[in-house]
């Protein structure tokens, strides 16, 4: 019995991890919003949503691209970041398997479509392009940063590794050997010199202080570092949390 449920867990953990059919129906977005297809392979595509800035300013503003977590609709991230970012120019990646993208989700190809979207963004994007992921999209915030020059990241509730913290879920489990899907957000930041902010979750039950530990620790150049009193999945209503946002952005792009 135990063996066939480690078989199960190997065959249907990429459906757990990447839950795509699981993604709601995304809001209406505002006038101006541009949907991209980028071609992938064998005529595969994802959407990168792209929403205008809503308010002019003196100075050219970063583009904030968007990663959510594993069941976020990146029509909501986006909606979410041009509301307590007007002034930004604003985009957000449907992952890989994620509708209206097409294709299978994997970490290698989350990575991989990031810096096609940020290959994408790049040449209009005058004053730079800051990443801001959400849970696991703080793994491909802190995977494009190692290679693309990013101005900065923002890492909201970020685990350190896929496999330690699948560990701390599944105590019962192997499953370091049984992972297939290959993330170290802390070992990839321990590397890097990139401005970063990260904003945790106070009770946050899905990613626990010890595995968010590291990523801190493994951040060079931290110069925001947030705790809401909150759970991993409410921190986004928060009424802190907009303003942990605002602060992070502004604290990235200070040199």
């Amino acid at each position: 019995m135990y063996a066939l449920v480690a078989a199960v867990a190997y065959v249907l953990q990429t459906w757990l991890i990447f839950p795509a059919g699981l993604i709601a129906f995304g809001p209406e977005l505002p006038a101006g919003a541009r949907r991209v297809e980028l071609v992938i392979k064998d005529g595969e595509h994802v959407v990168l949503v792209r929403l205008p800035a809503g308010r002019s300013t003196a100075e050219p503003r970063s583009l904030l691209l968007g990663f959510g977590g594993n069941a976020w609709n990146a029509d909501a991230l986006a909606l979410m970041l041009s509301q307590v970012f007007p002034e930004h120019e604003v985009a957000a990646l449907h992952y890989r398997g994620y509708g209206p993208s097409s294709g299978r989700p994997s970490a290698a190809a989350l990575f991989d479509d990031a810096r096609r979207a940020y290959d994408h963004l790049a040449g209009e994007a005058e004053a730079g392009i800051v990443a801001v992921g959400l849970s696991v999209g703080a793994a491909v915030a802190v995977d494009l940063a190692a290679t693309r020059p990013v101005q900065g990241i923002v890492l909201v509730t970020p685990f350190d590794s896929l496999k330690e913290l699948a560990a701390h879920h599944y105590p019962w489990l192997p499953v370091r050997f049984l992972l297939r899907h290959r993330i170290e957000t802390a070992e990839t930041l321990r590397g890097l010199d990139v401005p970063a902010a990260i904003i945790m979750a106070e009770s946050d039950g899905v990613v626990p202080a010890t595995r968010s530990a590291p990523v801190r620790e493994a951040a060079r150049d931290l110069r925001k570092d947030i705790m809401i009193a909150s759970g991993h999945n409410d921190l986004y209503g928060h009424p802190d949390f907009a303003d942990a946002l605002r602060s992070s952005v502004a604290a990235i792009s200070v040199d």
